[in-house]
Order: C-alpha cells, then structure tokens, then sequence
C-alpha cells in the first residue's frame, strides 16, 4: 500500500535585522501550517539564501540597519532573477516607499504591527498575484514592460471587482480570456478597460 503524498506546505524565507521579530514571525508562521525553510537578518543575505533555497515566498522588513541595501533593493534582484515573490513588511507608508516598492515588483504588504490572523490572506494574496505576474511577464518582452503591464492590469481588475462584483481571481480569469479570444496582449485588453470606463464615467 503506497503512502500518500503529503500536502506540499508554502516553504517561506524570513528577513529581519530583528531576531525577536524573526522568532515571532517564525512562530506565528509555524503555527499557520507554513514552513519556514530560511533566516536572515539583512536584504544581502536573504537574497543568497533565497537563491539557493528557492522559496515560494520570501517575507522581508523594508528597512534593515544597512541603509545602503533595503527590503525593495532585495525584492528588485528577486523579481528581476524571477526567484520569489516578496512579501514586505513594514511600519511605514510613505509615497516614495510605497511606488518604489511597486516598481521592484513587490507583490504584497504587511503593516507592523500584525497579528498571527493576518499572515494568511496575505501570504495568499501575494502568491496568488505572483502567478499573475509570471504569466504576464512571459507574455512581455522584458521586465519593465511586464511591470506595466501588471500596473495596467491590477488597474483593470480593480474596475471589474468595483463594477462587475468580480473577485480578484475572476478579473484576472476575465482579462487573460479576452486576451486570448482578440489575440490582444494583457496590456492592451486592461487599457481598452481603463478607456472604456473613463468613457463612461464622462457621460
């Protein structure tokens, strides 16, 4: 009688210049059913680790001590070698922050201070949208086309959520059949959404 294949767990890298933090974050993640494969207490160190262990997802402080290489330098060198999605966490919101976050690639935020509750929806909401980011990455022709693209699809799935009651899921599920069916790029099809909305909205 064969044994069954355990269920794959979400094998997680954590960064924080922080061990109390790292060893709560630990714990609370643990507790979570996830499995923390990795440690590290700079942006340097995660991002070798990461390459080496190659996580589903990498959880990591904005800022460390070493000014000179922050949490978005590190998820900028992830997302470009396509290694994991980052997920950060931060106590800061900052408009500056927050778009260059968006520019590297970052797929999700955590605000400090969190709660156990909270890492789960958020964990699965930056998987979930790392999926989206691969498939339309592969459809670009290079990073920075992808990452507007992604900005021009996130926009057009808002507006399908807001208008139409999709979830998430669904209104990427929406844009990409579009694509597909017009033989239209991602890109274009969430544009002529965005167009045609703004046209509406000017009636």
């Amino acid at each position: 009688m064969s044994q069954a294949t355990p269920p794959h767990r979400t094998r997680i890298v954590i960064s924080d210049d922080e061990s109390l933090i790292r060893r709560d974050l630990r714990e609370m993640l643990t507790n979570q059913g996830y499995l923390v494969v990795g440690e590290a207490s700079d942006g340097l160190t995660a991002v070798e680790m990461a390459r080496k262990l190659e996580p589903d997802l990498v959880i990591m402080d904005i800022r460390f001590e070493d000014e000179a290489f922050d949490g978005i330098d590190a998820a900028t060198i992830l997302t470009e070698e396509g290694i994991a999605p980052v997920l950060l966490l931060s106590a800061y919101s900052q408009r500056d922050l927050v778009e260059r976050a968006r520019v590297a690639g970052v797929v999700g935020y955590l605000v400090k201070p969190f709660t156990e509750v909270d890492l789960p929806p958020a964990i699965e909401t930056a998987l979930a949208r790392f999926e989206e980011f691969v498939v339309v990455r592969d459809e670009a022709e290079d990073l920075r086309d992808a990452l507007e693209t992604r900005k021009a699809v996130d926009r057009a799935k808002g507006l399908l959520m807001d208008k139409r009651g999709m979830t998430e899921a669904e209104a990427f599920r929406r844009i990409q059949k579009l694509s597909m069916n017009y033989r239209k790029p991602m890109r274009e099809v969430a544009e002529a959404i965005i167009l045609a909305q703004q046209i509406n909205a000017g009636d």
